[in-house]
């Protein structure tokens, strides 16, 4: 199975489908989104390497999307439209699409953008194990993180709970989640464990701490 996850953002069935059958046949994994809205509750769920974006969809525009997932997010995107003016190509550009197909298109043609795009975007495969969020940028490989450029000094559990918060920005976690997803199953800690280690997590982040937010009564969440 291909390394790469796909998501296809278009209120049209047809459309998706037909997509999917075309980057299912290169073992690419596929998720689907109906529209602007839904693409953005999914992002985080499944964490896709590139999006392809109608441009023309109800509630919010491709173009609109778009905007919203560059601000928190550098995930290459491919706009696919019946619009093919060049003033709808240069918009989709400027807004920081990686390329734009109109339709209607050729299979062979969509496939080979999509594999450029991938390749331009993680030619170096350690890429994709990188989250650059606002200005931290978290290596899961090597197991590293960086603010403003600047090396964090994170135990193990302190790096587990950054990555959760970034890959999962705006979302409240109780301690008893935290708890569940960064410590083993088979832990004997407390609450309390888990605002001690968001306290010393706050002070290696320095003028960043504020990020991490605490929603009282309720728990933790970072807001970039």
């Amino acid at each position: 199975m291909n390394d790469y996850t796909i998501m296809i953002v278009d209120d049209e069935s047809q459309m998706r489908e037909l997509v999917r059958t075309f980057l299912e046949a290169e073992q690419y994994q596929v998720v689907e989104a109906t529209d602007g809205v839904h693409a953005l509750d999914q992002i985080d769920k499944t964490s896709p390497d590139l999006l392809i974006v109608d441009v023309m969809m109800p509630y919010m525009d491709g173009f609109q999307f778009a905007e919203e997932v560059k601000r928190n997010s550098s995930i290459p995107i491919i706009f696919l439209s019946a619009k093919g003016d060049e003033w709808d190509r240069v918009k989709g550009l400027k807004l920081g699409g990686d390329d734009y197909i109109v339709k209607p298109f050729l299979p062979a043609e969509l496939l080979a953008r999509v594999e450029s795009v991938l390749r331009r975007t993680y030619q170096n495969s350690n890429s994709k194990h990188l989250l650059k969020v606002g200005p931290f940028v978290i290596d899961s490989a090597a197991h590293t993180a960086t603010v403003d450029g600047k090396a964090l000094s994170l135990t193990l559990k302190e790096f587990g709970l950054l990555h959760l918060f970034l890959t999962n920005r705006g979302r409240v976690y109780t301690r008893e989640q935290l708890l569940e997803l960064i410590w083993d199953e088979n832990h004997k800690s407390t609450d309390r464990t888990v605002d001690t280690h968001i306290k010393t997590l706050r002070l290696k982040l320095g003028d960043y701490a504020n990020v991490i937010e605490t929603v009282w009564g309720v728990g933790y969440k970072l807001e970039v």
